[in-house]
């Protein structure tokens, strides 16, 4: 057997490997599978879903916003901050990013910062931020704001909300009262 017949066979399987690339590449164009957002049944048993209710009892019996804001460390605050500078600004008349500059958030109108297209899922909400509204947007903001633009998945630990919310406190709004310690 010589090189020509050594290079025909290699051609050979790379054309064989570049055609099952392409036919699968074809393939996913041509059919794109949408995927439910739980991989299960939902059977109706006619009970409560006990993990629902497992999950709010265990959500109830946590310390309050207020207590963890009264707790709250503003130097850990501005390292959580951290995640959200790649977005956002926090400094006074600072420019927008991403998203909006945070400076005096706190008790401010939502979506009416100067200069930021936000989304309708908050413009129609017409509230403010006050200290509930942070946590539960920080928590998971489209569970908060259904449509809203920001693709931040969330801070799970209350403690790093708390710190977070304390430093965004210091900037503008630090005589803004905390809630009640319950």
């Amino acid at each position: 057997m010589n090189s020509f017949e050594l290079n025909k066979i290699a051609g050979a399987v790379l054309g064989a490997a570049l055609a099952v690339v392409v036919v699968n590449a074809v393939a996913d164009i041509a059919i794109s599978p949408s995927y439910p957002e739980k991989v299960a049944y939902v059977i109706d048993t006619g009970k409560e879903d006990s993990s629902a209710a497992s999950t709010a009892v265990a959500a109830d019996d946590g310390p309050s916003l207020g207590a963890l804001l009264a707790s709250a460390d503003v130097g850990k605050g501005e390292k959580v901050f951290k995640k959200c500078s790649s977005c956002h600004t926090v400094e006074e008349g600072g420019k927008n990013k991403i998203g909006p500059n945070l400076y005096a958030v706190l008790g401010k109108q939502m979506a009416t910062h100067a200069g930021f297209s936000y989304s309708s899922a908050l413009t129609d909400m017409g509230a403010e931020w006050t200290y509930e509204n942070l946590d539960a947007f920080l928590k998971k903001p489209k569970d908060f704001a259904k449509g809203t633009k920001m693709s931040f998945a969330g801070l799970k630990k209350p403690t790093d909300r708390a710190n977070l919310i304390a430093y965004l406190r210091t900037l503008g709004t630090a005589d803004t009262p905390l809630p009640a310690a319950n």
